[in-house]
């Protein structure tokens, strides 16, 4: 396991590594110049050069990401003389439109990415997994066909439709809850979650209906296995085979599932974060996107990928422990 967990480890460095290089050369490459964005419309070009010589654009393309990796694991200098600016570590850079740290940024972020995407994962899997098993442990009934057909209507519809109506129907209409506006889980508990219901049903019930077919194909081929029938032949309570024997059985594609989708959703859900306004990392992107600030979009590419190759690394380790077959 030991060596196992190494060689995973130094593969997770490998794959951070070559998207941080991919991510930085796609924006070297590009046609815009942050730095003609930054000077301002009425930037001489003596004020444009100076500008790029201390944000470092005038070097060559290699000693720029050499100085942008160091700078993750030690600190770096931005420009010089009076105007240098430290970062310190992990340094990913100043943002080009705010003249803020994107560690800071990203940081200041987080919490809310990550209060959706956690709310959300627990909605989508309670209601995902038991909607699957009870359709397959009732499999061809009219149970089965009813809760597969809202599944395939579910997974139809798109996260912003969801989003727009539950927004009209619960907001508007009912006027049952607040427009969304986040509340950090220590100034209150109710009214952060009272804040976060509607962003986490509109993606629960997105990811709930996927999980519902996966676990449901996933539980009838494992309560087809012998040795299910085994298990009901030694008088085991039918619970007892269900739970121990066929969902912790079937529950190997839906952790693979759950870590993907776990990981992208802590860097930010950017449609779900935009509609309702919440000022999380993927809102932090799309601006980032919009405004061409480039050392923000390689700082969430990076977040986003780290986030789910670690999240693909916890599901590999727990295969283990959910199906005694697997062994390292």
């Amino acid at each position: 396991m030991i060596l196992y967990l190494a060689r995973r480890l130094a593969g997770v460095a490998g794959v951070l590594l070559a998207i941080s290089a991919i991510t930085f050369t796609i924006f070297y490459v590009l046609p815009s110049d942050p730095a003609a964005a930054a000077c301002g419309k009425s930037c001489s070009p003596e004020r444009l050069e100076l500008v790029r010589h201390s944000m470092g654009l005038d070097q060559p393309i290699w000693r720029q990401f050499g100085e942008f990796l160091a700078g993750i694991f030690s600190g770096r200098t931005l420009g010089e003389g009076p105007h240098a600016l430290r970062c310190g570590f992990p340094c990913f850079g100043y943002s080009y439109e705010n003249a803020i740290p994107v560690w800071d940024l990203l940081m200041d972020r987080l919490p809310v990415s990550v209060s959706l995407a956690a709310g959300a994962a627990v909605l989508w899997l309670l209601l995902g997994l038991g909607a699957g098993v009870t359709a397959a442990l009732r499999k061809d009934t009219l149970v089965d066909r009813t809760l597969m057909v809202g599944a395939v209507a579910a997974a139809s519809m798109p996260v912003y439709f969801t989003s727009v109506m539950l927004i009209y129907g619960v907001i508007r209409i009912a006027g049952v809850l607040p427009y969304p506006t986040y509340t950090d889980l220590t100034a209150g508990p109710l009214d952060w979650a009272a804040n976060l219901v509607l962003p986490w049903l509109a993606l629960a019930l997105l990811y709930a209906a996927m999980y519902a077919r996966q676990s449901r194909s996933s539980m009838i081929e494992a309560m087809a296995e012998p040795y299910i029938r085994t298990a009901r032949a030694k008088g085991m309570p039918e619970r007892t085979v269900v739970v121990k024997h066929g969902l912790r059985s079937g529950m190997t594609p839906i952790l693979t599932l759950f870590g993907m989708d776990l990981g992208g959703l802590l860097a930010g859900a950017v449609i779900t974060e935009s509609i309702f306004g919440l000022p999380g990392v993927g809102r932090l992107f799309y601006d980032a996107l919009v405004r061409s600030d480039q050392p923000v979009i390689l700082g969430v590419t990076l977040l986003a990928a780290f986030f789910i190759v670690i999240a693909n690394l916890a599901v590999d380790l727990l295969y283990a422990f959910v199906d005694p077959r697997v062994r390292y």
